[in-house]
This record gives C-alpha cells, sequence and structure tokens, in this order.
C-alpha cells in the first residue's frame, strides 16, 4: 500500500502584503497530480491544514478544492489537525466525510483514532494523532505518571491497542527530536522551538512500534533519528529563514511487514523564494537579475541609507517581500546593548545614543520632539520620562 505524506500547508498564509491563493493552488495541483502518478492509495496530512484558527472562506474553499481532487482520484486522505488549526472548524462534518474517504481527527479524546485497511499483504492501520498538550493526556489519564511531554505521548501510544504483527502508520503534529541529533529548524515554528522546545518534546523512540511515522511541525523535511520517522516540512517556502530549503513530499511505499520504501518527490513552487544580498548597484545589474518574479528578501550592503530603495528595486523585482541592510552601521546597532536601556536613563538619553549610532549625528530638537510625541500617543512614555 502507498501513500504520501505531507504537512503544513498554512493555507490562507500571507508573505508579507502578498496574497499566496495562486501559489497554494499551483502546489496543491501538482500534489494531486504527484500522487496520482505514484498511484498513491493514500495522503497522510500531517496538520496546520489553515495558517489561521479562523480561516477566511478563500483558504476554506481552496482545502474543499485540493481533497475533492483527490477524492476524485480514489486517493484515501488521512487529516489531523496542528497548532494553528481549530479543531471544531477543521473537525465539521468528519463522519459524513469518511463515507467518501476522508478521514479526520482533530481532538484528542483519550484514544488515537486509528482505520483498518487490507491489501496482498494483508492489513495496514493508519493511526492519527492531532496535536496535544501534556494536559489533555492527563485528564484522561490521571494516574499515569506524566512529568514530561515525551510521558504524555508515551501514555497515549501505551493506551493505544496496536497489532505490532501488521503494518502500522502513525500521522502527528509534534516537535519530535533524536537524543543524538536536534532537527533542523526553519519556518512558522522556529520561534516556538526555540522557546519551549526543551520542554514540549517527545522523543523519536516512542514511535517504535511505528512501520512509519508522519510527523508535520517543523518546516524543514528531514529524518528524525530513523528514516521511517519524518517531516515533509512545509508545502512553499513561507519565510526568510526557508529561503535555501527545498520543498517535497516523502512517497512512502508499505510492501510486506519489514519492507518498506521511502522516497522525496521535490515540488516545483509557481513563484520561488529568494534572498538576495549586496550593494543595490550590483544587485540591479541585468547580469544579476533573475526570475523576477520570485518572492524576494533584499539585504542591502550600501553605507549609505538609499532612498525609496525598496521602491527602486521593486522596479526590478516587483514581489519584494523585504528589504534591510547590513552595514557597519547596523553591525554597531547589533552590538547596541540593552542594558543601555534602564531607568537610570532618560528617554532622550537612549535616543539620542540611538541616533548617533545610525547617523553618526546629534538627533535635532524637532525631530526629537517628534519621536517623544509619537512614544506619548502608543503608551510607552509618559511625562516623568
Amino acid at each position: 500500500m502507498k501513500f504520501v505524506h505531507i504537512g503544513d500547508l498554512h493555507i490562507g498564509k500571507s508573505l508579507g502584503e502578498y496574497d499566496l491563493y495562486d501559489d497554494q493552488r499551483y502546489i496543491l495541483d501538482q500534489i494531486v497530480k504527484i500522487s496520482a502518478d505514484e498511484k498513491a492509495d493514500g495522503i497522510l496530512i500531517a496538520g496546520d491544514v489553515y495558517d489561521k484558527s479562523i480561516p477566511s472562506e478563500t483558504a476554506v474553499n481552496l482545502f474543499d478544492y485540493f481533497i475533492r481532487k483527490l477524492v476524485g482520484e480514489n486517493i484515501k486522505v488521512f487529516i489531523i489537525s496542528g497548532n494553528h488549526d481549530s479543531d471544531e472548524r477543521l473537525g465539521f462534518g468528519a463522519s459524513l466525510f469518511e463515507k467518501n474517504g476522508v478521514y479526520i481527527s482533530t481532538k484528542y479524546d483519550g484514544n488515537i483514532k486509528s482505520y483498518s485497511f487490507d491489501d496482498e499483504n494483508g492489513k495496514v492501520n493508519v493511526f492519527l494523532l492531532p496535536f496535544i498538550k501534556s494536559s489533555y493526556v492527563k485528564h484522561y489519564y490521571p494516574d499515569e505518571e506524566i512529568k514530561t511531554y515525551n510521558d504524555a505521548i508515551d501514555v497515549a501510544i501505551k493506551n493505544t491497542k496496536i497489532n505490532k504483527n501488521e503494518r502500522n502508520i502513525m500521522v502527528a503534529h509534534q516537535f519530535v527530536t533524536s537524543k543524538s541529533e536536534a532537527p533542523k529548524i526553519a519556518g512558522s515554528e522556529g520561534l516556538l522551538v526555540i522557546n519551549v522546545g526543551t520542554v514540549e518534546q517527545a522523543y523519536n523512540d516512542v514511535f517504535k512500534d511505528f512501520d512509519y511515522t508522519a510527523l508535520g511541525h517543523i518546516h524543514s523535511p528531514q529524518k528524525i533519528g530513523k528514516e521511517n520517522i519524518r517531516y515533509s516540512g512545509s508545502i512553499l517556502k513561507y519565510s526568510l529563514s526557508e529561503a535555501k530549503s527545498e520543498k517535497s513530499l516523502t512517497v512512502i511505499d508499505l510492501k510486506d511487514k519489514n519492507n518498506i520504501d521511502i522516497k522525496q518527490v521535490i515540488l516545483e513552487p509557481k513563484r520561488d523564494l529568494r534572498h538576495i544580498k549586496g550593494e543595490l548597484k550590483k544587485l540591479l545589474n541585468k547580469e544579476n537579475i533573475k526570475n523576477p518574479d520570485d518572492f524576494i528578501y533584499v539585504t542591502l550592503t550600501d553605507e549609505d541609507l538609499i532612498e525609496n530603495a525598496i521602491g527602486i528595486v521593486r522596479e526590478y523585482y516587483p514581489n519584494v517581500v523585504k528589504l534591510d541592510y547590513d552595514n557597519s552601521k547596523t553591525k554597531e546597532i547589533k552590538g547596541f546593548e540593552i542594558d543601555n536601556i534602564s531607568e537610570e536613563k532618560t528617554f532622550k538619553e537612549i535616543i539620542s545614543d540611538f541616533y548617533n549610532i545610525i547617523y553618526g549625528d546629534e538627533i535635532s530638537e524637532d525631530e526629537m520632539k517628534i519621536l517623544k510625541e509619537i512614544a506619548e500617543r502608543a503608551g510607552i512614555l509618559n511625562e516623568t520620562n
């Protein structure tokens, strides 16, 4: 039995001011085609279907379009919720959808949902574990010792009936690590992982009873310790940290027990996301301009600030997401110690120091007055400062 593994669709997401509807529809069509060409029996969608817990009508319609195309190809669909999804919205109509081969699990109720199917090699069981927190598991198993996030996942799995002689697949949206190797982090979950990763993490060993574990949550495609425990990664590049990450989907061919083939198939976006860096004049030289319709992050190394630099770049690259500088002044700014901002310094002293680093000059009284008015309106400054 053959499956395609994807995750972190983030349907409805925008990139800066740019709507990604066309780009997401393009890549979803590509996923359907690859799945059909591979003659996949099912597709595993490992959470973060939507980018927001309350998705727009356009986002919902696009996901509906994707599911209908998969069903039209006689491909079973397995969906779990991620931390970006709303349990109620994603799970609406789940019992009805099962009649058409669409299986959804959005809320942990003390049991991990599973679905069984037969092929020439016997039975395949697909387990669906939506995004959970330790408190969810503690609620249903108060007598179990759950001190860590790993304990919680372990307890949830331990209390699930698994026939180890059959072929078993787990679909989960969690932060999973190997004890010997940290995952490569990119994308919208990066900050989350840095902040809570040392606490809310599970180790790959908890999935030892599964022939394949399809993970979502981290945007970089990768294995976690073992070949059969993998993140598929996001379907598109959604941030600067993903600019160098090649997007793909994973194809899993489950033959008989302990006989599995895994391969990655590269996804080709409608528009790539790239990071270009250098002096403005050099970047805009005709010889250096490539694929101008791509989404572009620009870092200028010019020492002097260029008036309307982003407008100038957009004449050549219309889809500039962000522009910043990397020069001697920005390096000084990075070295501007937060310790300088203390109760002992007045607002005027802090701003004067910062202005001097940026421009190498003293701030004028008029400029200071304007900044003070802005700070007062924003509620971050009162008259005593």
